[in-house]
């Protein structure tokens, strides 16, 4: 039962009589979906104190529209018009993105303050009292070679230096946060946004099809976002991700490069694909989709990684702030451990849920 609702393939999971309508349908209610969100984001002052709530929630509406707009595009593309299709998917990730990005930052500081809190036995900052500490790189090892559960920092230490952490670290995102505020402020205010929602407003009505979609079958291309997601699958170090704490994989993760680990990118990649093929369910099943409790367990612990690997980066970011106390650095270093912990401990987690696939799969 579980494998029909992740085969596009089989019959069963085929739309109705005219697959062409099933596809315009969708492009078209999520076409509609961002057009409501733009109205109540405008109604709601795209931000200001009053309705700041409602605006959010707009915002995010808008990226949802957004997002699975560009991903059908991509996955149906053969039955679109393509010059049309292709101007308009990145010009949608460019949005997604730009509208993304305070809320990351808000939801990473908060990822970010919780763990410190966590990991030196305070409710809120602790306060910091005078005295040396060892460095960053020092924590790093210690923890890199803690027992596999969890990271065992010296509580004592790191009490040290987690409010300058808490602090700094408030200071940067917060600041981030203020920053992409503005930037999507500006950037629905710009013609660029203006020409993306004329297009969303065409495609609220007309859905440019080629000749041939009319007599097209849906369950091939969805087929096709299924096979790139389980190709890539296959390429993940799976068996690496055997354990819920890899301290070898941890080792490595622990890289002073100011660019995002290499390993986490394949992960990422698998993310997106799961997206799209979900999305491409979405379309073979308009207003029902079957659930797949693997699917859901498979996609929560590729945004759980998603969400720890971002915020280690921010983590060893942050430590790399010139001048900063050596018991900063060493809170900031713990937390860095820490959260490259739940990478692997997020990569268990999804390896553990497509196992369970392929075991009730082959």
């Amino acid at each position: 039962m579980a494998q029909r609702h992740l085969d596009p393939m089989n019959p069963e999971a085929a739309p109705g009589e005219a697959p062409a309508e099933a596809l315009a349908g969708y492009l078209r209610a999520q076409a509609t979906g961002f057009l409501r969100a733009l109205r109540t984001h405008r109604e709601t002052g795209g931000g200001a104190a009053a309705g700041a709530g409602e605006s959010s929630e707009a915002a995010l509406a808008l990226r949802r529209s957004a997002r699975r707009i560009s991903g059908t595009l991509h996955t149906f593309r053969p039955l679109l018009d393509a010059d049309w299709s292709e101007s308009l998917r990145p010009e949608l990730a460019w949005l997604s993105g730009t509208l993304g990005r305070e809320h990351a930052y808000s939801a990473r500081l908060d990822r970010l303050v919780t763990a410190l809190n966590r990991l030196s036995g305070a409710t809120g900052f602790p306060t910091q009292p005078a005295g040396s500490v060892p460095s960053a790189r020092t924590a790093a090892a210690r923890t890199a070679q803690a027992p596999p559960a969890q990271p065992a920092p010296d509580r004592g230490t790191l009490t040290v230096g987690a409010a300058k952490a808490g602090a700094l670290l408030d200071r940067q995102l917060t600041l981030a946060r203020t920053r992409a505020h503005s930037a999507a402020l500006q950037a629905l205010g710009s013609s660029r946004f203006h020409a993306v929602a004329d297009n969303v407003a065409v495609l609220a009505s007309e859905v440019p099809l080629t000749p041939t979609a009319p007599t097209a079958d849906l369950r091939p291309l969805a087929a096709a976002a299924h096979d790139r997601l389980r190709d890539a699958v296959t390429g993940l170090p799976l068996h690496t991700a055997g354990r819920p704490y890899n301290a070898e994989a941890l080792i490595h993760g622990l890289s002073p490069d100011t660019v995002p680990h290499p390993q986490d990118a394949p992960w990422h990649q698998v993310r997106l694909l799961l997206r799209l093929h979900r999305y491409a369910l979405e379309v073979l099943h308009p207003g029902a989709v079957p659930v797949d409790v693997r699917l859901l367990a498979a996609g929560e612990a590729l945004n759980r990684h998603r969400d720890a690997s971002e915020a280690a980066s921010a983590a060893a970011a942050a430590a790399r702030t010139p001048r900063i106390a050596p018991a900063t650095a060493y809170a900031l270093g713990v937390l860095h451990a820490d959260q490259r912990h739940e990478v692997e401990a997020a990569r268990f987690a999804f390896q553990q849920s497509w196992q369970k696939e392929a075991v009730s799969t082959s």
